[in-house]
């Protein structure tokens, strides 16, 4: 810091703290960095004292007068106990601090003595600061006087008033009334206590006879309750000798008021406190309050109370003054009462005379005045006394004003100004300095600033110095005053700069100038990069007892490489991070794993990216997903015979919403224990009308089901027996079966015992021809099974069955048809009987629906040509050739099933652009019947197969040739290849897709040029027809580094030397090949290896360990066996057109009608010689 200092001064600074009903005035201070350099003398400074109001409750130890205070010099203290001189170092039983001005009384005698007014004065050769008044109060015990109370004789009907007078005490006050063994006296209307703790009767009754009412006065804050000695009330009752009709009759009588007793009342009170205004009126019968502010509504924060006879307004206003009325009145008249509110108001201030620092030879003004109701009186003292005490020649004063003309360094002093009215004081304190005193900067030289580019920065240059200073700021040794539109240089002398730039960074200078000299002090700014999360996380769903990742990425400036800090908070709670094993809390690289999620850790949590200078923050709400808790509160209403209504309340659905309730049963006689799903309602509803069976015992549970999973079942009802009842139900699922030629089986589902709703089950079994006219043949059985013996054969009959116990029938039973036995090919004569269907199904027809699928229609067999049950339809279908080549070569043959009595189905999986065959056939439980004439169809195009064989055979830095093999089902016209490739090096991104068109179906092989050496490519291909391409074959290759020596061949095969080489190897291959040939002949024989060299794999074509090359499609295996005969032949057997063969083959149907519809056939053959022809093919 540089600094030009004026002669030394000496100068008086004082600090008043004063604390005067909830008011806090604070003076002028002088910084410790001041009074380092110069000996200030500062006036005394009360720092602490006791409250206005010092209460010696019997329970405390000890009571603090305390008066604390500062000074240059040290202060000195004294005491003025009711205005008079008081020296607690006197009196050996007060405890007293040195170098301080509080005492302390101890609770161990007589603390009356200690009662008064008390005041502290602070005094050094400077002046004298004093404390506001402070009472020290010591509050006796109050009680009521002992004393004999005659009984009160009242006449029933006439009121009486029990009077309580309770005695003085530290308020609040709190009265009761009680009977002698602490019950509370009822009151009501007609009795009721007043404010004043009177208890008022408004007309007596001979209830009211009593010995024991007892007033009780609480104390709260001196922790103290006195009872009145008990009052007795004699009521006395018409005489018994008076008629009947007026023996206990009460003489009405118009109101009157018990309090208050005048017509008219005035009210007094300060503002804030709480208006309370009551009428208590006798009379019978009892009369009733009512309340209204005269030309004005009753406010609207009034409230009636005790019975309507308390009027109660709290926290009184100006506003709130006024004329009340209280009126009460009954059937023969009214009482009323006028009330006159003033509100009046403590002190308070208008100008609080303020602290101040003036030069010397100026003229000071201190200024003081309050308002009031009554007006407060001002009264000013300086150094603690009155003005009048302490004449000054240059002072004046004007009404609320001091004038100190051409004040001088011996005018410092403290000033006091006192409002005052009835209702309190204002004590305020002005320190008022006279000095000259050159600047001086508190600020350290040197001081680094920090700020991130567009925000805001403060750079401070803080000022002592008399009169006041001009503060100018420059930048970088410039004379010139830094000034622009995001500048601002505040009253405290700081330099604010509005979104900062990188241009402001730099040097900068405060220059502080007043008369007596000037001072300067350098600061640095350096603007740094903003901290930005750039990767923030989303809000996340996770299922509990998972592991939730949280991500959080951030930017800053690079200089607070040692400073960042990433960290993270939970409902605005840091984590603590704890790495033992016991922690689920890990963060590495900005990401939070929470390990094993449980409810808990669902909420906000924050990303705090910051600096020394900023942050950023970006906050994810993690929601715990979870079943549903189980519900609660299970209730079963309406209870009836076979429902009953259950009710339940659900549980947490953890953030996935309830979508369903499960409501289960358990019955007690025949699977106790054993829970059953009984009804599912929508998870909107939280109850249900449930079903119910007679004659079981039941009790309920229910569970919720959301997208998470179940929850836990609730706890189970309480059981609730049905009573019995006749069946509901009759038996389902009939089955009836001819075995034997001349019977009928009837078979049925029997109904579950909880659906018997009683004792008693058993079954009537009725049956009659359904071709003829009969009357019903009936049997009682109690199994769920009958046998109707000598029946026709195969004669239709209906059949039905209902349900019966001891309370009755169930429902009338709905028929069903059945046939008896068939015909049987082991019951007949001698001569074979055919029993399988007679005919074949007509109008057979195909629709193609796509290029692998038709639809089959055909017209019905007749059912008298079914000589049976009809099981069903066959289709059975065989490839006749593809319409690529026009040789035929039939296919395996193929059946589907169709149960039922149809007309038409769908026959997937056929190859597209072929040609079938295919025959329709019916069948019962004996076989199938004959087929249908062989209808032929053809298939549409579609698109080929995936390419069996796809290689990379060269491998260069800029090229890579490719080799493929055509579709073995080109399932069309093949027009073409498509190829595409990309770069696909490791990172995440991968190269634009390229496409090469080869509308050449013959080629196989294709050379790829401008390749980036030494890069991972990957290529794809696919073999199209007019319809489309078909499926995708991929491969994967790396480019080299340099070009092989293959490649650069042609450049030296016209070298002389070049060619004698070939040649010479030539010729030693000629001769090699003769050799061999000469041995064969002889019988010699080739070796393993020779032989494989012989016959070389395709598959083994173009790959060498020298290529970086690798098959990427798992899928697609290299074709085997590829090197046998393409001279194979297919068998007889397996292309012959029999119908017997393609029809008749016996199929099984099952015998609970399930659907069969699989293949039968067997997988084409593939030749496989056909597809290495067309690999060898050169491009």
């Amino acid at each position: 810091m540089r600094m030009q200092r004026s002669p030394e001064l000496t100068a008086v600074l004082g600090l008043i703290t004063c604390i005067c009903v909830f008011h806090t005035t604070t003076a002028i201070d002088i910084p410790l960095e001041v009074l380092s350099h110069i000996n200030i003398e500062q006036l005394p400074t009360i720092t602490a004292q006791s409250p206005s109001s010092l209460i010696a409750f019997p329970f405390d130890e000890s009571f603090p007068m305390t008066c604390e205070a500062k000074g240059n010099p040290e202060p000195e203290f004294r005491w003025t106990k009711n205005g008079q001189e008081f020296d607690p170092s006197l009196d050996p039983r007060l405890m007293k601090e040195e170098n301080s001005g509080t005492f302390v009384i101890p609770n161990n005698g007589n603390l009356t003595e200690y009662q008064g007014t008390y005041r502290c004065y602070v005094s050094n050769k400077l002046g004298t600061a004093i404390s506001k008044e402070i009472e020290f109060i010591v509050p006796h015990v109050p009680k009521f006087p002992k004393e004999t109370l005659d009984p009160v004789v009242v006449e029933e009907g006439q009121p009486f008033t029990l009077k309580c007078n309770p005695p003085k005490g530290i308020p609040p006050l709190q009265i009761y009334w009680m009977t002698i063994n602490l019950q509370h006296i009822e009151q009501d209307e007609r009795v009721s206590m007043g404010l004043n703790g009177d208890l008022y009767f408004s007309h007596a009754v001979e209830k009211d006879s009593r010995r024991d009412y007892c007033c009780f006065a609480a104390f709260p804050r001196i922790r103290t309750i006195v009872q009145k000695t008990a009052m007795s009330v004699i009521v006395q009752t018409k005489k018994s000798d008076m008629s009947p009709e007026s023996a206990n009759a009460i003489l009405e009588r118009k109101p009157s008021l018990l309090t208050p007793s005048t017509a008219t009342s005035e009210t007094q009170l300060v503002k804030g406190e709480d208006l309370k205004l009551e009428c208590i009126a006798e009379g019978f019968p009892t009369p009733q309050v009512e309340w209204v502010k005269i030309g004005h509504q009753l406010p609207i924060k009034a409230k009636v109370e005790n019975h309507g006879k308390l009027l109660l307004v709290p926290r009184v206003e100006q506003e709130d003054s006024g004329k009340y009325m209280c009126k009460a009145k009954n059937g023969l008249g009214e009482a009323v009462h006028y009330f006159t509110l003033k509100v009046e108001e403590p002190p308070e201030w208008v100008i609080e005379p303020e602290s101040q620092l003036s030069m010397i030879g100026s003229d000071v003004l201190i200024k003081c005045s309050a308002s009031g109701t009554p007006q407060p009186t001002i009264t000013w003292r300086v150094n603690g006394e009155l003005l009048q005490g302490a004449p000054a020649p240059n002072r004046k004063v004007f009404d609320d004003t001091i004038v100190l003309r051409n004040a001088k360094a011996s005018d410092s002093a403290v000033y006091q100004c006192e409002a005052s009215n009835k209702h309190g004081t204002l004590l305020s304190n002005a320190n008022i300095m006279i000095m000259n005193l050159s600047p001086m900067i508190l600020t350290k030289e040197g001081e680094d600033y920090s700020a991130v580019e567009g925000n805001g920065v403060m750079m401070h240059c803080n000022v002592f110095s008399s009169p006041p200073s001009t503060i100018t700021w420059s930048k970088d040794d410039s004379s010139e005053s830094v000034e622009g539109p995001r500048l601002t240089i505040h009253d405290n002398g700081s330099l604010e700069i509005y979104s900062v730039e990188k241009d402001d960074t730099g040097q900068y200078t405060c220059l502080a100038k007043n008369t007596e000299g000037s001072s300067a002090v350098d600061a640095m700014l350096y603007v740094k990069d903003p901290t930005r999360i750039v990767v923030a996380q989303e809000d996340l769903q996770i299922l509990i007892g998972t592991t939730a990742q949280l991500s959080c990425l951030a930017e800053y400036d690079k200089s607070f490489s040692n400073d960042f800090e990433l960290l993270w908070e939970k409902d605005d709670m840091k984590i603590a991070l704890n790495n033992t094993e016991n922690s689920r809390y890990f963060v590495e690289d900005g990401i939070l794993q929470i390990i094993n999620v449980s409810h808990r850790d669902q909420g906000v949590y924050t990303c705090v990216a910051r600096t020394p200078v900023d942050r950023d923050t970006a906050s994810a709400l993690l929601m715990v997903l979870d079943v549903p808790d189980a519900p609660e509160y299970l209730v079963l209403s309406e209870h009836k015979s076979k429902s009953v209504k259950l009710k339940w309340i659900p549980g947490d659905d953890h953030n996935s919403s309830t979508t369903e309730f499960i409501i289960e049963y358990e019955e007690s006689q025949w699977e106790p224990g054993n829970w059953k799903e009984l009804l599912r309602v929508p998870g909107n509803h939280n109850s249900a009308v449930l079903k119910l069976h007679g004659h079981v015992d039941y009790r309920f549970r229910v569970s919720g089901l959301n997208a998470v999973g179940r929850g836990l079942p609730s706890e189970p009802t309480e059981r609730y027996k049905t009573p019995p009842a006749a069946p509901d139900k009759n038996p389902e699922n009939i089955k009836i079966e001819g075995h034997l030629p001349h019977e009928m089986d009837i078979n049925w589902e029997p109904l579950l015992p909880i659906e018997h709703n009683g004792p008693g089950l058993e079954y009537k079994v009725s049956y009659r021809r359904q071709d003829v006219e009969e009357d019903w043949k009936e049997h009682m059985v109690k199994r769920h099974s009958f046998v109707v013996k000598n029946t026709p054969t195969f004669m239709p009959y209906e059949i039905k069955i209902q349900a019966r116990n001891h309370q009755g029938w169930g429902p009338e039973p709905k028929i069903v048809t059945g046939y008896s036995g068939e015909d049987s090919f082991f019951w007949t004569c001698p001569q074979e009987v055919s029993s399988v269907p007679s005919a074949a199904p007509e109008d057979v027809a195909v629709e193609g629906l796509n290029s692998s699928v038709v639809k089959v229609s055909w017209t019905r067999v007749h059912k008298d040509k079914l000589h049976g049950h009809l099981g069903g339809y066959r289709i059975n279908w065989w490839r006749l050739r593809s319409l690529v080549a026009s040789k035929k070569s039939h296919g395996d043959k193929h059946t589907l099933t169709f149960p039922g009595d149809q007309s038409h189905a769908t026959v997937p999986g056929l190859t597209p652009f072929s040609e079938y065959s295919l025959i329709v056939m019916t069948f019962n439980g004996r076989g199938n019947g004959p087929g249908s004439h062989p209808l032929n169809f053809k298939t549409p195009e579609g698109v080929p197969e995936k390419n069996p064989v796809f290689r990379v055979t060269d491998v260069q830095k800029h090229t890579v040739s490719l080799v493929w093999a055509p579709p073995l089902e080109p399932n069309g016209i093949l027009t073409g290849y498509l190829l595409e490739y990309q770069l696909i090096n490791d990172t995440e991104e991968v190269g634009p897709l390229q496409t090469v068109d080869i509308s050449n179906p013959d080629t196989t092989k294709w050379n790829l040029r401008d390749l980036e050496p030494v890069s991972k490519y990957k290529f794809y291909l696919r073999s199209c027809t007019t319809v489309g391409c078909g499926p995708v074959v991929s491969e994967e290759c790396t480019t080299t580094l340099e070009t092989s020596l293959a490649s650069i061949h042609g450049g030296i095969s016209t070298q002389g030397w070049f060619i004698g080489l070939m040649c010479a190897i030539a010729l030693l291959t000629l001769i090699v090949l003769i050799a061999c040939f000469v041995n064969r002949n002889k019988g010699g024989k080739y070796s393993v290896k020779e032989k494989e060299d012989l016959h070389p794999d395709v598959e083994s074509q173009g790959m060498n360990d020298d290529t970086f090359c690798e098959y990427s499609d798992n899928d697609e295996k290299p074709l085997k066996g590829s090197q046998h005969s393409l001279s194979r032949e297919i068998k007889a057997g397996d292309s012959g057109d029999s119908l017997v063969d393609y029809g008749d083959e016996d199929v099984q149907f099952n015998e609970d009608g399930s659907f069969i519809g699989e293949y039968a056939g067997r997988k084409e053959k593939r030749v496989s010689a056909e597809i290495k022809a067309t690999i060898q093919t050169p491009a």
